[in-house]
């Protein structure tokens, strides 16, 4: 990494390796700058082998200008791409010698959103499941968009809610901002969705009836819990149509089935309840690896 500083200008961040995961992960990134008339910042970072340094060696000036040209053509590549879908998107770039996860983590502090491709190749490697995804997912100040290259936007899902888990955590509060944000510059529905499970009830050996009836109870409660944080939001955005979820099931699957027909799916870095735990265990990793739609990811520190 140049000891120079890197800035997104609060723009939409997408990280470029030439993969198809990549070039999945521009296409939704071009949309959603369109949508938000926000600028779209192309990055990208090579590294030099480390072989290349073995016993005291220094790598020829030959060699940085040539990675820093197949670097420069993946770029290339993605621009027209994404002018070949809109003409007048402000589009810039950058092109780093470093590691992708310093690249991606500096860049956060200042863009809007950093958008990440699930499958790639040379330098952006790994992503989802890998180090950089880890890394850039749960460490990034600003929110995260992992796309899967199997994300395409199709005719069934390109006018579909955007899909966010409501919990009550203030983590969730965060998520809920940006899901209201991305549906009201998508002109989409909102699916608010809230799950809880049966370990919530007290354990009775007193009968269905009595259990049912705790159930019904504990279920107004959830309901309640989910109006009252939708309110300040449904204020807020008064044109975005909210559609709500409350299952008694568990998050994964309940917001698994929730994002099938949606554009995007939302989701607080960790939170409570039923969402306790996410991105820090098996309930994240599945999400992040089988979403049917990109997944952001908001941390606390999002801005």
């Amino acid at each position: 990494m140049s000891d120079t500083k890197i800035i997104a200008d609060n723009a939409i961040v997408v990280a470029v390796d030439g993969s198809e995961a990549s070039a999945t992960a521009v296409a939704w990134a071009a949309n959603a700058a369109t949508k938000r008339s926000a600028p779209l910042k192309l990055v990208t970072a090579y590294t030099m082998p480390q072989f290349m340094y073995a016993d005291g060696m220094v790598p020829p000036q030959e060699l940085y200008d040539e990675l820093e040209k197949e670097a420069l053509e993946k770029i290339d590549a993605a621009r027209e791409q994404v002018l070949a879908f809109n003409p007048d998107l402000a589009v810039s770039h950058i092109v780093v010698e470093g590691t992708p996860i310093d690249m991606l983590l500096e860049l956060s502090e200042t863009a809007d959103i950093i958008v990440m491709g699930s499958r790639g190749l040379g330098g952006l490697s790994g992503l989802v499941l890998g180090s950089v995804s880890s890394a850039v997912v749960s460490h990034a100040s600003c929110p995260v968009v992992v796309v899967r290259k199997d994300n395409n936007v199709t005719e069934e899902n390109k006018y579909g809610p955007v899909v966010v888990g409501v919990d009550g955590s203030e983590i969730s509060r965060k998520a809920m901002e940006y899901a209201f944000r991305e549906a009201d510059a998508r002109k989409a529905t909102l699916r608010a969705v809230h799950s809880w499970a049966d370990q919530e009830l007290q354990t009775s050996l007193v009968g269905l009836s009595a259990m049912q009836s705790q159930i019904d109870a504990v279920a107004a409660q959830e309901r309640e819990l989910l109006d009252k944080e939708l309110a300040a939001f449904r204020e807020r955005y008064p044109d975005v149509k909210v559609e709500e979820v409350i299952s008694r099931d568990r998050p994964i699957q309940v917001l698994k089935e929730a994002a099938e027909d949606a554009q995007l799916l939302v989701l607080g870095s960790h939170g409570r309840g039923g969402f306790k735990g996410m991105l820090l265990g098996s309930t994240s990793r599945a999400l992040l690896q089988y979403s049917p739609c990109p997944m952001m990811v908001v941390r606390p520190t999002a801005r």
